[in-house]
């Protein structure tokens, strides 16, 4: 049985999905409609809306199993993100990709499936809606219809989520996100032998800037310092605002001894901006601190730790300054 193949945007992929902050949370009856509807339409007794990860296909809706997750490599579902359009398939059994597949050629002997892939911003399929029979069969052009249409409204359940996690004033996503995406891209690269790093970085003084020209300009700057960052950092790399000043960058499947490189590049980029104001610009400095991680840490709160020791070295030795912890 071969396995999915794994999509050529895969680290953008998966950092798309720890974005959605979706993983492991529990059920909700937005998504439990669209599940029920889905077998009703489709006539089918199994359905899963699920997300795929680095490992797994894991379940946020389901009718039909109890299962709350199943491991990728045996996934139908691992095979439909590889495509921006649905997967039909008639009869596993005929099917070179599915036939000696054990959820096929055992219990529960699967037939027929069709999939939709669930499609995020930059066209990321971090997940399925997908539905499931015993015996082989072809669906209506309406019923497919249906579900592709069921598939959209998943998709826009997850930005809710996205949304939800997102700081509305500079577009960022939240410190609580940031320990969450942390712990999924140690539980990566543990799987994978891969290396990540996290940097914290805080404007140096911006108490100034409100007290020149208002909490709103300070609101304004924060917003195109976010701005500034995000048209620097690489497609997976994750910009998060932790409060006030401060903000932090997960840097995916990238050893310390590159990411400092790119923090650099940043903090430099950010020292040479000027941000406009009311009455005229203004410029900042920041400090970095930045640390490496790895699959033996999968406490998000080990890596934060020492992240802030790292930024609290950079503030204390003078401000305007990357410090990095190996």
């Amino acid at each position: 049985m071969p396995a999915p193949a794994m999509p050529a945007n895969e680290l953008t992929r998966l950092q798309a999905l720890f974005r959605h902050d979706v993983l492991d949370t529990p059920g909700e009856d937005s998504f439990d409609r669209i599940s029920r509807i889905a077998g009703v339409v489709t006539d089918t007794p199994i359905v899963l809306l699920g997300m795929i990860d680095s490992e797994r296909h894991w379940f946020k809706s389901k009718v039909g199993v109890d299962l709350l997750e199943s491991p990728r490599d045996l996934s139908f579902c691992g095979h439909t993100i590889l495509d921006s359009g649905a997967l039909i398939v008639p009869d596993a059994t005929s099917d070179s990709r599915f036939s000696d597949n054990p959820l096929v050629a055992g219990a529960p002997g699967i037939r027929f499936y069709m999939g939709i892939p669930l499609t995020v911003e930059g066209g990321a399929n971090i997940g399925t809606l997908c539905v499931f029979d015993l015996k082989p069969r072809e669906l209506g052009e309406a019923q497919k219809s249906a579900l592709d249409d069921l598939a959209m409204l998943a998709t826009r359940e997850l930005e809710l989520h996205r949304v939800a996690t997102t700081d509305p004033m500079t577009g960022a996503l939240d410190a609580r996100v940031a320990r969450h995406m942390l712990t999924q891209e140690a539980g990566r690269c543990a799987s994978q032998a891969g290396r990540f790093s996290y940097a914290m970085f805080d404007l140096d003084q911006f108490k100034r800037v409100n007290d020149a020209h208002g909490h709103d300009a300070g609101d304004d700057v924060l917003a195109a310092v976010a701005q500034t960052c995000r048209e620097r950092l690489r497609p997976q790399d994750t910009l998060f605002h932790l409060g006030g000043e401060e903000f932090a960058i997960l840097f995916a499947d990238t050893p310390s001894s590159e990411a400092e490189g790119l923090a650099a590049a940043l903090r430099q980029t950010l020292g040479q901006t000027r941000y406009p104001v009311s009455d005229g610009a203004v410029s900042l400095t920041a400090s970095f601190g930045l640390v490496g991680g790895s699959g033996a840490d999968g406490d998000a709160r080990s890596v934060i730790k020492r992240a802030e020791r790292a930024l609290y070295a950079a503030k204390r030795d003078g401000r305007d300054r990357l410090v990095a912890l190996h």
